[in-house]
């Protein structure tokens, strides 16, 4: 996932979070203030029925909005089963019951007497089946009844509205703001986006160029400002300023230091050559000559691997033009099979050309080739595939083998496998690293394929290219 659908991402949930806890506060609030002026309204409807039954000892006077009801009771002391049980005299319901009664449940009438007034939700079952939720505000008061002549009398009162408006205007309000919230929400995240993108546009343009940097190193163009891109960019281009100081100070050390040893390298080899040839020695001497030959063969190649690899400094300078593949697989075929006593197979069109260097291209195969016969191949296939645009060239071995681990790091400078056969092969672990620094130098890449006893697969990508046209006299 990208860092731009991160922020991105990032950004919309915590907008989301926020609608939700603002959604919920309204919510919440709005509930609260239509609840609590319902409250109010049921209190006033409470005085009012009880100076209705007072003065006329009936709730005919309540608004219609209003459910009322009032029971009498009259003995001292009930409980909540008497009055269940019928023990208390409806005296007075209000017209909006038309007809229906307003009950409570044992729990609540238990309250209703303990407490002297509770608010509580019901539901009132109208004579014609409908179903009205209720908020009910049930008090004991003592309280005279007109018509009543003695005295203050226990009445249970009951008064209450619907909240059906209610629910109707928390439903409207939940399905506007989730409607609402959605568009934000969706608003929010286009307008996140483009100003993310926007935002990272300069930090994609550097990584873009820093990634360029590995292929063909160039100073990134300096940015107007102050801001923190401009001065990564900056960094980037001091870094480079160091990279490029040190690389050419190692290339001409390496440079320096292979021409100072190939002289007297080549000298201890000439004379070394002429003890073995021309001179009397005995048999423990030839020996000690001998390793000294061999020494000094496998310093001169590790000297000639450094003057090689001095000049990646700068890039390898390639000359390109068409190359004809199989006319240089001809040529490792016929270089090595004087001395190697297996197998050397090609495998490839005739017809076949790709872009490159002919004499950079030897290198690489007989690099490769060589460390075939190094690995004790019996067989080594030169394998090409053509795939359109691109030329893929295999050299296939059935030698020892590299163990995976050591696979990603196989490309590197002085890397070696096993260290000490490596030494007695002769080899100095550039072979490798120049073979992909001339790849890398024809637009290519190569890549090792390999198990422990099953040999190993190297492959080469090369750019193709068309057939020279035949010039006629």
């Amino acid at each position: 996932m990208t860092l731009r659908t991160r922020i991105t991402l990032l950004t919309l949930g915590l907008l989301f979070v926020l609608q939700l806890l603002i959604g919920g506060s309204v919510y919440g609030t709005l509930q609260f203030i239509l609840y609590e002026n319902l409250r109010r309204e049921l209190v006033e409807a409470s005085q009012t029925a009880q100076r209705l039954i007072r003065e006329q000892g009936s709730l005919e006077g309540l608004p219609f909005t209003v459910y009322g009801q009032a029971l009498w009771v009259p003995f001292p002391n009930p409980t909540a089963s008497d009055i269940l049980q019928g023990a208390a005299i409806p005296i007075a319901k209000s017209l909006a019951l038309d007809g229906a009664s307003l009950t409570l449940s044992e729990k609540a009438l238990q309250e209703v007497l303990r407490l002297g007034g509770i608010y509580t939700e019901t539901t009132l079952l109208r004579r014609d089946g409908a179903q009205v939720p209720l908020r009910l505000r049930a008090e004991r008061i003592e309280t005279e009844i007109a018509g009543i002549p003695q005295g203050p009398q226990l009445v249970i009162l009951m008064v209450g509205r619907s909240t059906e408006g209610i629910r109707s205007t928390l439903a409207d309000f939940a399905r506007t703001y989730a409607a609402t919230a959605l568009l934000v929400l969706v608003f929010g995240g286009f307008l996140a986006f483009r100003l993310v993108r926007q935002t990272l546009e300069p930090l994609e343009w550097v990584a873009k160029k820093a990634e360029q940097m590995s292929a063909k190193p160039e100073r990134l163009p300096e940015l107007m400002g102050n801001n923190e891109v401009a001065s990564l960019v900056k960094s980037l281009n001091r870094m480079l300023a160091r990279l490029e100081a040190a690389w050419e100070t190692q290339g001409r050390f390496l440079a320096d230091a292979s021409h100072e040893l190939r002289t007297p390298i080549t000298a201890i080899l000439g004379h070394i050559n002429y003890l073995l040839r021309r001179t009397q020695v005995s048999e423990q001497q030839r020996e000690s000559l001998e390793i000294i030959k061999r020494e000094a063969e496998r310093m001169q190649k590790l000297v000639g691997d450094l003057l090689e690899l001095s000049k990646t400094g700068g890039g390898w300078k390639v000359e390109l033009g068409a190359v004809h593949l199989q006319t240089v697989l001809n040529e490792i075929q016929e270089e090595y099979s004087k001395s190697f006593e297996g197998q050397i197979e090609i495998e490839a069109p005739e017809d076949l050309w790709v872009l490159g260097d002919a004499e950079r291209l030897h290198q690489v195969l007989a690099n490769l080739v060589s460390n075939a016969i190094k690995a004790h191949a019996r067989r080594v296939r030169l394998v090409v595939r053509d795939l359109d645009e691109r030329v893929v060239l295999r050299v296939e071995d059935d030698g020892d083998g590299i163990p995976k681990e050591h696979l990603p790091h196989l490309f590197e400078r002085f890397y070696r496998v096993d260290k000490a056969r490596d030494r007695e092969r002769g080899g100095s672990g550039l072979g490798l690293a120049i073979v992909r620094s001339i790849v890398e130098a024809h637009g290519g890449s190569v890549w090792v394929e390999s198990e422990p006893g099953r040999g190993s697969v190297f492959s080469v990508s090369l750019r193709r290219a068309r057939a020279p046209q035949t010039q006629l006299a």
